[in-house]
């Protein structure tokens, strides 16, 4: 028997109501206590924001049934879609299904063909049916059960009175990602979900978040929409531009005017665009040349090799212990800048490339400094930089600076716009 699936019923006649806004819910105390990490909200607001939805709140609530009620009734009142995560299982202290009903007013009651669909399982497990689990056969009159091929707890989907939609599902990724991606969110865009939205996201180097702000000034940061937001990732500044359409005009034509301003002021740090990486933006032009690279790192443990990845372009990677032995490959050349030279060359000749990239690392009080060079078959080119703290996290940035002056160090392709 499979998961049951009301595939071909049709979602039942509302008022139309366009679900452009929405609150995700994530239930459990193991939340609410720290012992588990709460992954689901952040994916199900991505997904939303990116069709074009406003998220009012990401919210996270333990086990009791007059907080997880008035959670569901607040996000109710203030947006279109509620969705949850969590309190589906067969305990007493799951209590998503009897909070939902209270929110709405009605009563579940235990649905004929999900409880033979739950009986199946364990007949086919050969062991006894726990009439605990019979929880997770309930369905309300609104109600329509989400298929979980990969657990015991089905989802609902509620239909409200005027319009709005709850989707409650299970809390373990495994099965509440394939109920998402293959069941919810096909029938949430039948149902209209959001609205005109556009989104871009600048990736930058070489400027700190609060220079990036004040460069911007309040006058672009305060904006509601269009919206310019900056974000201080691991390996970049990101500023996003987004809109939704506003009176006559459309998102794209206010992203347009807004990135045209970003841009005229941050152009010249900006290096990738979305969620693009370093290995991605390095790809792009060395594709240009058709180039590949090889790299040597001192005293780094490796870790621009492990920032770059497996690439098709990545031809050859060496990882030397310390400074003695850089010196000695590098035949004791005569200053920093000739010796980091020395390496890159020797390195891009040993692993048959056409660019070389050396890079050494070396601790500067509680900070690091970091000795780059780059050989390509056009230029020469060395910097120093200094990493902001000593370490694991020393050793990442000293990855960052030499993956940011590779790609400054290799030349645009076609057309670049960063």
């Amino acid at each position: 028997m499979s998961v049951p699936d009301r595939e071909h019923t049709p979602l039942s006649p509302r008022p139309a109501r366009i679900l452009r806004s929405a609150e995700v819910l994530s239930i459990g105390k193991e939340l609410t206590v720290g012992d588990t990490r709460d992954t689901n909200a952040g994916e199900l607001a991505h997904a939303l924001s990116g069709r074009g939805v406003a998220i009012g709140r990401l919210t996270a609530v333990p086990d009791r049934l007059e907080v997880v009620r008035d959670a569901f009734e607040q996000g109710l009142r203030r947006a279109d879609l509620v969705v949850s995560t969590g309190g589906l299982g067969p305990t007493p202290d799951d209590l998503t299904r009897e909070a939902i009903a209270a929110a709405v007013g009605e009563n579940p009651t235990v649905d004929p063909d999900l409880e033979a669909w739950l009986r199946d399982l364990w007949t086919r497990r050969g062991i006894p049916f726990p009439t605990m689990n019979l929880k997770q056969a309930w369905l309300v009159p609104s109600g329509i059960a989400i298929p979980n091929p990969n657990g015991t707890a089905p989802g609902w989907w509620i239909d409200t009175a005027d319009g709005r939609v709850i989707v409650a599902l299970p809390g373990p990724p495994r099965e509440m990602r394939p109920m998402w991606r293959e069941w919810v969110l096909p029938r949430l865009i039948e149902r209209g979900l959001g609205g005109d939205f556009v989104a871009r996201t600048y990736r930058l180097t070489g400027i700190g978040e609060s220079a990036v702000a004040d460069q911007l000034g309040e006058g672009i940061l305060r904006r509601e929409n269009p919206e310019v937001a900056t974000y201080a990732r691991v390996e970049a500044v990101d500023v996003r531009v987004s809109a939704f359409a506003e009176g006559d005009r459309t998102a794209e034509e206010l992203v347009s005017e807004a990135e045209t301003a970003v841009l005229a002021i941050l152009g010249r740090y900006v290096w990738g665009h979305g969620d693009e990486t370093w290995a991605a933006a390095i790809g792009r032009r060395l594709a240009a040349r058709s180039w590949t690279v090889a790299t040597v790192e001192i005293a780094t443990g490796g870790t621009l090799l492990g920032l770059l990845g497996d690439q098709p372009w990545l031809r050859f990677g060496e990882v030397l212990a310390g400074p003695g032995v850089a010196e000695a490959a590098a035949h004791a050349a005569e200053d920093d800048g000739h010796r980091i030279v020395a390496l890159a060359r020797r390195v891009r000749d040993t692993g048959g490339s056409h660019v070389g990239v050396a890079v050494e690392m070396r601790s500067r009080g509680s900070d690091t400094d970091v000795l780059m060079g780059v050989v390509t078959p056009e230029h020469d080119h060395t910097e120093t930089a200094l990493a902001f703290l000593g370490g694991q996290q020393g050793r990442a940035r000293a990855a960052l600076n030499t993956a940011a002056f590779l790609w400054r160090a290799l030349p645009s392709e076609p057309n670049a716009t960063g």
